[in-house]
């Protein structure tokens, strides 16, 4: 989990114009737990659905990540960037949050802040569905509506900047090695959340690691 949400900890992070190597990973605490689905009624409910191989009773994954990153810039200045991500959340429906705060500024991003809002009352019936946001929680009641739902994830400038880069020959912003970088940021956020520490980025034997989720041998709690 987080992988997205560690790209946009890269990305806020690094001066405009400025490559992704002009901030450097030093320190890695992850944490991760199961908060909601190895719960019985919860993982009973994902088995009848999904069948006998998702068995979170007995192989859980992690439905809630954490991850603090420890950066220094190329002036030796520190920055730190947190992550969270939840497969718990119960609300109107996907929610990005994006924080940035700096000595003299601050920015703040939240999808579910639309413009548009709607009011549905209990006599409206109909099947359920993703219609308004995606992973909409509530038919009824009040929810907010994300207009160009391509647009605000992003995904409208992602294919058009890649394409461009394509034509153009030019090397685009995000390639392949940025790709490595945050997985072994996740592989190293994976082991500081079985060790229950802070590890230095790269860790020893991170080449070699395999998260004990991925072994099935997790037990569902934030250390083994």
């Amino acid at each position: 989990m987080a992988c997205h949400s560690v790209e946009v900890v890269r990305h806020l992070l690094t001066a405009p114009g400025a490559p992704r190597s002009s901030i450097r990973p030093r320190r890695v605490t992850g944490r991760i737990a199961s908060l909601k689905w190895s719960r019985p009624e919860y993982s009973d409910r994902l088995r009848r659905k999904m069948g006998a191989d998702v068995d979170y009773a007995a192989r859980p994954a992690e439905d809630f990540a954490g991850v603090t990153i420890e950066y220094e810039a190329d002036d030796g200045s520190p920055l730190i960037g947190e992550a969270s991500t939840s497969w718990s959340y119960v609300g109107a429906g996907l929610r990005l949050s994006m924080e940035l705060l700096g000595p003299e500024y601050s920015l703040a991003v939240n999808s579910l802040d639309s413009g548009v809002k709607l009011f549905f009352s209990r006599e409206v019936r109909g099947a359920a569905g993703e219609d308004l946001v995606e992973k909409q929680n509530a038919e009824v009641g009040s929810m907010p509506v994300v207009v160009d739902e391509t647009a605000e994830y992003g995904y409208t400038a992602e294919n058009r900047h890649m394409v461009r880069a394509f034509l153009r020959g030019e090397t685009p912003d995000v390639t392949f090695e940025d790709g490595v970088e945050v997985v072994e940021l996740l592989m190293t956020a994976y082991m500081s959340a079985e060790q229950g520490c802070t590890l230095p980025f790269r860790p020893d034997g991170l080449d070699a690691f395999v998260p004990a989720v991925a072994r099935g041998t997790w037990k569902g709690r934030g250390r083994q």
